[in-house]
């Protein structure tokens, strides 16, 4: 019981540094180094780009219902954010859509 608690307090500890070690790093006080701060730009894209690959990856398009479903998901997900622009709305949409046409369609 004693290694448990002890490895959740060891993940604890290195999540918060973690969490607070930018912020050590680069104080106010400092510029952001511009390669920090082009990876600050470019991240979010690239992380949602290798997202939507893991998700399609186990679609096979050529038998069953041929990645209907996810097309119409992701058409939904793109038609909300270029309607409201909202990142949250976006995939709430397109996650009910999916639900919807796996279960009841």
């Amino acid at each position: 019981m004693s290694n448990v608690i002890l490895s959740i307090i060891v993940m604890a500890v290195i999540t918060a540094l973690l969490r607070f070690l930018p912020f050590i790093i680069f104080r106010g006080d400092k510029k952001t180094p511009d390669f920090i701060a082009y990876l600050g730009k470019v991240l979010p894209y690239s992380i949602m780009g290798m997202l939507v690959v893991f998700c399609l990856k186990s679609v096979d398009f050529k038998s069953g219902v041929h990645g209907i479903p996810e097309i119409v998901s992701i058409l939904v997900i793109v038609l909300a954010h270029w309607w409201k622009k909202n990142t949250i709305l976006s995939i709430l949409a397109g996650t009910i859509c999916y639900v919807v046409i796996v279960n009841f369609i």
